[in-house]
């Protein structure tokens, strides 16, 4: 199963160094029974996009909760059996939860089929949506179409060998 683990560039420095995503649990997307069910309409090209696009606002948060994140939401792409995440039933069609898995254990990066992020020229939109996360949350319109600009930016893909640069580029 293709599954989509929510990143900031400091974290994925973290995971090269490491040779792994983790320590478990961690929290990634992917196309679950609830994300088919709210995406009627979707190959599985568009639900994979679905997928990617809830990481990349799970990613956002991230960012949000660090002043120091480089603002450029990061999403590894990587490959795990099935049975090795999970969606929790409670939360299957909460909004705020579709798409969600936990995968129990580490992931070794070598498994990962790409890696997404952020140009360097969404950093602005990227920051200002991440500063407007806890009003959006709190039910401010404006602050979410802030957020929702952030989803203006296509994130870029690169090839796992390309991480060493990624993490450079992202220090600069």
């Amino acid at each position: 199963m293709r599954v989509y683990v929510p990143l900031t560039l400091s974290g994925l420095a973290a995971a090269h160094q490491a040779g792994e995503l983790g320590p478990g649990p961690l929290t990634a997307y992917a196309v679950t029974p609830a994300l088919r069910e709210w995406y009627v309409t979707g190959d599985i090209e568009e639900l994979e996009y679905a997928a990617l696009n809830r990481a990349a606002a799970g990613s956002l948060r991230l960012i949000a909760g660090d002043p120091s994140a480089v603002r450029r939401r990061v999403v590894v792409a990587v490959d795990v059996p099935d049975s090795a995440a999970v969606a929790d039933p409670d939360r299957g069609l909460d909004p705020g939860a579709l798409g969600e898995v936990r995968i129990a254990d580490a992931v070794p990066l070598a498994k990962a089929a790409a890696v997404h992020v952020d140009a360097d020229d969404a950093q602005a939109d990227i920051a200002a949506a991440a500063a407007a996360l806890g009003a959006a949350d709190q039910g401010d319109d404006d602050a979410q179409f802030t957020v929702d600009g952030a989803e203006d930016h296509e994130l870029l893909w690169f090839a796992t060998q390309e991480i060493p640069n990624l993490i450079v580029s992202g220090t600069r």
